[in-house]
């Protein structure tokens, strides 16, 4: 029997379920193959004693409409870059990636599908290079893998950040207020983009973009007459002033990145200091956007990704990522698909038309 290893890293995200179990149902067909799942992405393998699990039939049935990963995931556990407490409590990253290249060996998998964002895909790269069978898969609700025309999770989170913005059109209206509503989007700002044209903001804030808050302040006064009125603000969370930087923290232990979120109340503090007299009231979606069960068509793009990642390991195509382009399911290179980020073009035909209709991005 064949062994294919599945596993999921970085941030959890709708569809993730599904693409286990396309993969899952395409090899089952095969006759020939065994499924596995390896627990928080490469942790399972790392760790002693292993966590790797076979996926029965029984284990991946109905899991394309569950929000998250049956095999959990990580943003933690970088072998190239691998967290590790010292005695005194400090954090050292170390590489473990020959370790890791050495136990997959070991383990005999035909074929390694590992689903990720850009940071994963990057492992993905560096792992086949030392000689692993491995194949990609793109996730990222912030739609940012530039070698994809689309990620799956990111239809979902743009629906979730459209019903919570309905609702704070509403309440808005009927207190005279002016909402600020911040979505994710670290370096890329498609959910916010995406939100304000469907939900109708009249201001949008993306990276890609930064902002004047003079401008902005003077286009919530329009909203108003005789303090009557109301605006309704869509902020990415890594948008950022003009000559200002972006509102971040510093990581949990073990983490690479900065954690980002809190710039809505920069910004209803920058528009107060700026003069606004509007009554303005915060809310940060966070990580509702990134749970829950997926929206139909993020359930079948996953799915699509899933058969193909198999069929893909059919072929021996080692060293490819699944993509969606131009309409089609296709790979690309790893190598290729680790380029580069797809971020917002301020030229582009979305921008123009979003501030046709009078959307206002502050620049």
């Amino acid at each position: 029997m064949k062994k294919i290893l599945i596993l999921t890293g970085g941030g959890d995200c709708p569809g993730l379920n599904a693409v286990i179990r396309g993969i899952a149902k395409r090899a089952r067909k095969e006759k020939d193959w065994e499924i596995y799942g390896s627990i928080e992405a490469f942790n399972g393998v790392l760790n002693e004693p292993q966590e790797i699990i076979k996926l029965t039939s029984k284990k991946t049935a109905g899991i394309h409409i569950k929000g998250g990963t049956i095999l959990k995931t990580t943003n933690k556990a970088n072998p190239i870059n691998f967290p590790v407490t010292q005695a005194d409590g400090t954090v050292k990253f170390e590489d473990r990636s020959d370790e890791l290249v050495k136990k997959l060996k070991a383990l005999n998998f035909d074929a390694v599908v590992n689903i990720g964002g850009d940071g994963s895909q990057k492992i993905s790269k560096a792992l086949f290079d030392k000689g692993i069978p491995i194949i990609g898969v793109p996730k990222t609700i912030d739609n940012d893998l530039a070698a994809t025309d689309v990620t799956f999770g990111f239809q979902t989170a743009v629906q979730i950040a459209t019903d919570s913005f309905d609702r704070l059109v509403t309440t808005a209206e009927s207190h005279h207020r002016c909402m600020i509503m911040e979505v994710m989007g670290r370096d890329a700002g498609w959910i916010a983009l995406h939100t304000a044209i469907a939900g109708g903001a009249e201001i949008c804030l993306i990276p890609e973009i930064p902002y004047d808050v003079q401008k902005l302040a003077k286009r919530i006064s329009l909203r108003y007459r005789n303090g009557k009125g109301f605006c309704n603000i869509v902020i990415a969370e890594g948008a950022k002033p003009k000559d200002g930087s972006i509102v971040a923290q510093k990581g949990e232990k073990g983490s690479e990145h900065v954690r980002l979120g809190g710039v809505a109340y920069q910004l209803a503090k920058q528009l107060k200091d700026a003069g606004c007299k509007a009554e303005i009231r915060e809310t940060v979606l966070g990580h509702t956007q990134r749970g829950g069960i997926p929206v139909a068509y993020d359930r079948v793009l996953a799915t699509l990704y899933g058969v193909k990642a198999f069929e893909l390991a059919l072929e021996q195509k080692f060293g490819h990522m699944v993509a969606f382009r131009n309409n089609e399911i296709v790979s690309v290179p790893l190598a290729k698909a680790t380029q580069g980020n797809s971020l917002v073009n301020k030229n582009s035909y979305m921008i123009k038309a979003a501030k046709g209709m009078g959307i206002s991005f502050g620049d």
